[in-house]
């Protein structure tokens, strides 16, 4: 799964992790400070190692998606956007060689799961392609805004740069608009792929944090300012609103 942002005009599902809020608990802490809770420190290396691997796959899927560009110009903006997100991976990788963890360890349980939710959400055509990085890629992305709002200020700083989008997100709305106005029974059919890829995201999502005690106890409580379980519903919430105007902006129903 990618991981970016939305779009200027349409808001992000949380605003939780904007500077303008003010901190506490850990989220008020350096990592140095809050790394010395053993649990939250397994917490940030599983975070960093989804996030890493999403970001891998991400560059693998975008190169490969650049194969059913119409336009020479369009695989181009793809490649471009690869090479972005390969960045984003570098970063990740860095960082958790830095705090002693090794990258290929700590990105190795989230392997089975991306790679099953890439293999059951293939694009059939360059439209479905880009409806997915936009719509199903940006619902991980709300959820791990969501989580860098509770995380120390270096990991928070880290986890929001390579969540930046790499251009993806107004590139898809532009080009699946099109293709609508072309052709208005187009949106029949990518509005049910949204809908199918907007469920198999959030339950990747859930089956993933289940797997992991650090994750699910760092959302629903035990580690810092972890979210209570009502709090988790809101989240959930939040996200979905934020894909019902992500499906706006590309002239599909919800």
């Amino acid at each position: 799964m990618r991981f970016m942002t939305t779009p200027d005009n349409t808001p992000d599902a949380s605003d939780t992790a904007d500077s303008t809020v003010e901190h506490t608990g850990v989220a008020a802490q350096d990592w140095a400070q809050a790394s010395a809770d053993p649990q939250y420190r397994a917490a940030v290396v599983d975070l960093l190692g989804a996030l890493a691997y999403g970001e891998l796959a991400a560059f693998e899927r975008l190169a490969e998606d650049a194969k059913l560009a119409p336009t020479l110009a369009d695989k181009a903006e793809l490649a471009k956007m690869a090479s972005a997100e390969f960045h984003h991976y570098e970063k990740l990788r860095d960082r958790l060689t830095d705090i002693g963890a090794e990258p290929t360890q700590a990105m190795e349980p989230f392997v089975a799961a991306l790679d099953g939710f890439h293999k059951q959400t293939a694009p059939s055509d360059w439209l479905e392609g880009l409806v997915k990085a936009y719509v199903g890629d940006s619902i991980a992305s709300d959820f791990y805004r969501e989580v860098a709002a509770r995380l120390d200020s270096d990991t928070r700083g880290l986890v929001l740069a390579v969540l930046d989008d790499t251009g993806h997100a107004s590139f898809a709305v532009e080009k699946v608009r099109a293709a609508i106005d072309a052709d208005p029974r187009v949106g029949g059919r990518l509005a049910l792929w949204a809908r199918r890829l907007m469920g198999e995201a959030l339950s990747q999502s859930q089956r993933v944090v289940a797997d992991r005690d650090a994750l699910s106890t760092m959302l629903v409580g035990g580690v810092a300012d972890g979210f209570d379980l009502a709090e988790v519903g809101k989240m959930f919430s939040r996200i979905t609103e934020a894909h019902t105007k992500r499906m706006a902006a590309l002239g599909l129903a919800a």
